[in-house]
């Protein structure tokens, strides 16, 4: 399932690379400061799947000049194999998964920065609450500290009402509270860092 959506986030960001006009001026005061939005990895929920992410991404931002953006966003998903898995034979292989899956809910505080036109950086701060499921049953809790490092490209759509963002990251989870012995054993075998991360986020100005 993740894997087709690798795929189809690749084409995407290929695509985006045809815009070339995109950043907010400095000095432009007419744009729009606020911003709700989201991501198409959302449309994973609707893959036939027998591990689907139940995920929800809301984000509600704020441009303090044409170069600098704060936001909030809201997420949770399920997960049933270490985040920290490159791609390669053991990205979601069978034998490599938790015993059950980890339920995530987390309030991202992120910061985007303008580079050259529609080019930005990105920092993203999550703590997060998790919540251990095995066999349908929950049998323990727990809290991580998950960042994102990314670089992107912003689009403007329909007369900067839309605008899309491809993007590519690095995640890192500098602090993670002990597991269950069972999810622990897994998840140590893999680092805390994960490189080439895509994303899909999409959002309406106001």
């Amino acid at each position: 399932m993740q894997k087709k959506i690798l795929y189809f986030a690749l084409i995407l960001m290929m695509a985006s690379t045809l815009q070339v006009k995109a950043q907010y001026a400095k000095e432009d005061s007419t744009y729009k400061k606020y911003f709700i939005g989201s991501t198409l990895f959302m449309l994973a929920n609707l893959i036939p799947d027998n591990n689907p992410p139940e995920m929800i991404y809301l984000n509600l931002g704020y441009r303090i000049t044409g170069k600098d953006v704060i936001s909030l966003e809201f997420k949770t998903w399920k997960y049933a194999w270490p985040i920290g898995i490159p791609f390669g034979k053991s990205y979601e292989a069978e034998g490599e998964g938790f015993p059950g899956y980890i339920r995530e809910h987390g309030v991202s505080l992120n910061y985007q920065r303008f580079l050259w036109k529609g080019l930005f950086a990105q920092v993203d701060v999550m703590p997060a609450f998790q919540t251990f499921v095995n066999d349908g049953k929950k049998i323990d809790k727990g809290f991580q500290i998950f960042n994102t490092y990314s670089i992107g490209y912003h689009i403007k759509l329909f007369k900067d009402r839309f605008f899309f963002q491809p993007s590519i990251a690095m995640t890192h989870r500098p602090y993670q509270s002990k597991m269950p012995d069972s999810f622990k054993q897994v998840d140590d075998r893999w680092p805390r860092v994960f490189f080439w991360q895509p994303g899909l986020h999409f959002g309406f100005n106001f």
